[in-house]
């Protein structure tokens, strides 16, 4: 059998460019031959659908492209198999995450997802009916017909790459059952998130599966951004000892993914050679150039499925806009993106000269909007107000937290009327570290349609900056800065002391712990979800982490979901995002 794994980049709802998109997949693989060709989960409306699935005709629509696909790709290859994903009714009420397979203008076979992942981002119980049954099919090919297994997503992974296996642990195997009814490849379509570090796990899955039953399995992933998950589009085909018979590295070309085509004769490969589509360079830090390629391609894909072309920022001459500045450019092109320095009575000089640095090294343009004017006005209008109620002690106690957040808020509303009056996207440039603990002003820097880097910590800013200037100063271009030649941000911009500059000579660190243990305590409390206890246990002898100061971190990140509830969407890259996948209430003690 030859078979053809195509990473699809659906934009969710359009129902009719997706199956272009399918169509187009379709013509590719059958100009390489191809016998059958698998396309990811849910391709028809795109994953996640989330409440679309519940408006009135949206299932029945999508099921009729399903049809309309089949004799698209009837009329031009009548002996081709697809099997796509999509949404289909159930037989008294709801609808299922189905697979349909389709040949000769019509559809011939269909499966319904078994194991509906409900945990972190995922709410497939909200949508889904489960499948209640394996699904094998004969495929026809010129050496005769091959039995394939149908399986979508958790089928595979039964939650063992999420750290969820629990969940399944009375459910069945969805893919022991597709060998013990005699298929001899496993087809599993999927849309599964990047996070750092779950692609190993994947493999992983893949081979135990392929080994364990003695079968070909063949795995496709979505490819592109919805909302705040990334999708790396990996595809690969994994023999029955474990081998790897073929592989598109993820992060391939997202305009024209090339479906990835291998040839499996009783589980081996035609000539002896694998196959390979090549994706994202590789790189001597692994997990940074995955970040880089999963943020990049978030943000072009959240930009222009929203109806953008550019963005804008502002550029203070610290590090986390710098990063920003450096993603977007690579995403959308440098003349796509505009930096706006904006600065107050207590900027410093190099910060300033490190904003002007970056976007001449970077190619974009900076404008100066300078907020001393707004800021003397509005503080005399406040200071009044408090004169008027009587405060006589005010002039002695500032500045104050008012007036630093006056500054952050000037800044917003600044970048949001550029917004109004360019078009252009305002991207937020504050880190996870900073939204864990409310280090941000609501209304102010918060002020935006996309937060970039509200999943990276800190010391992951700091790495990832230091992964970008190393990659660009080496000679190994990344995506979509061919044109800078040396590391485009400046090295004050790293070596600083980190630093909001709203009040004379303020850092960071004069109101959070420093950021390695700050970072630490938030990975342990937000992504394992360890309670004070439990952190204080595992970091009991440890430089920094007292007691006073864990208790204090952690009633932060509770007292600032507030502000984390009105944060614009981020991108998604570890395992626990602050977003759609962590609900905490906000009127709570604890």
């Amino acid at each position: 059998m030859r078979l053809a794994l195509a990473p699809l980049n659906p934009t969710v709802g359009d129902i009719a460019g997706n199956v272009r998109l399918a169509e187009q997949a379709a013509r590719a693989a059958a100009a390489r031959g191809a016998d059958l060709v698998l396309l990811p989960e849910l391709a028809v409306c795109g994953y996640p659908p989330k409440d679309l699935l519940a408006e009135h005709g949206f299932v029945q629509r999508c099921e009729a492209a399903a049809g309309e696909l089949a004799e698209r790709v009837g009329a031009f290859a009548s002996k081709l198999t697809v099997v796509v994903g999509t949404p289909l009714p159930v037989s008294g009420g709801g609808c299922s995450n189905s697979l349909v397979l389709l040949r000769g203008g019509k559809v011939l076979a269909r499966y319904d997802k078994r194991l509906l992942p409900t945990y972190d981002v995922f709410d497939e119980d909200r949508y889904f009916v489960p499948g209640a049954r394996g699904v094998v099919v004969a495929v026809p090919t010129a050496a005769g017909e091959v039995r394939v297994g149908l399986s979508v997503c958790e089928d595979l992974w039964m939650g063992e790459d999420a750290g969820f296996h629990w969940r399944y642990a009375e459910a069945s195997d969805p893919i022991a059952e597709l060998a013990a009814l005699g298929a001899q490849v496993v087809l599993s379509a999927s849309a599964s998130p990047f996070v750092v570090g779950k692609a190993a796990k994947h493999l992983a899955i893949v081979r135990g599966h392929a080994v364990r039953h003695s079968v070909v399995v063949a795995s496709v992933n979505q490819l592109g951004g919805n909302d705040e998950l990334v999708f790396d589009g990996h595809a690969c085909v994994v023999g029955p000892r474990g081998e790897m018979l073929g592989e598109r590295e993820h992060w391939g070309d997202e305009h024209a993914p090339e479906p990835l085509v291998v040839d499996v004769v009783r589980g081996g490969v035609v000539g002896g050679q694998a196959a390979r589509v090549s994706g994202a360079q590789a790189s001597s830090d692994g997990d940074a150039s995955e970040v880089f390629a999963c943020l990049r391609l978030g943000v072009r894909d959240y930009v222009h499925k929203t109806g953008f072309r550019k963005v804008l920022l502002g550029l203070s001459g610290g590090i986390d806009s710098a990063l920003t500045a450096v993603i977007a450019a690579a995403a959308l092109g440098r003349e796509n993106v505009l930096g706006v320095a904006m600065p107050g009575p207590y900027s410093s000089e190099h910060s300033k000269s490190d904003a002007y640095g970056l976007a001449e090294r970077l190619g974009v343009r900076c404008i100066t909007l300078p907020l001393g004017g707004a800021f003397a006005g509005m503080v005399a209008s406040v200071d009044g107000a408090f004169a008027t109620l009587g405060e006589s002690k005010l002039g002695a106690q500032l500045p104050d937290l008012a007036e630093e957040n006056l500054q952050s808020r000037i800044r917003g509303t600044m970048l949001m009327a550029l917004s109004n009056r360019t078009g252009a996207m305002v991207l937020t440039t504050g880190n996870k570290s900073e939204l864990a603990v409310g280090y941000a002003t609501l209304y102010g820097d918060m002020n935006g349609g996309l937060a970039v880097l509200s999943d990276l910590s800190k010391q992951w800013v700091y790495r990832l900056s230091r992964f970008v200037n190393a990659e660009v100063g080496g000679g190994r271009v990344l995506a979509g800065l061919s044109g800078v030649q040396q590391p485009p941000i400046p090295a004050g911009t790293i070596d600083k002391p980190p630093s909001a500059e709203l009040r004379p000579n303020q850092t960071d660190q004069d109101s959070l712990p420093p950021y390695d243990v700050l970072d630490a305590i938030l990975e342990m409390h937000v992504e394992r979800r360890w309670t004070a206890d439990e952190v204080l246990a595992a970091t009991r002898g440890r430089a920094g982490f007292d007691e006073a100061t864990v208790r204090r971190v952690l009633r932060l990140v509770r007292i600032a979901e507030y502000k984390r509830k009105q944060a614009a969407i981020g991108l998604k890259v570890t395992t626990v995002a602050f977003g759609s996948g962590r609900r905490m209430p906000i009127a709570m003690r604890g």
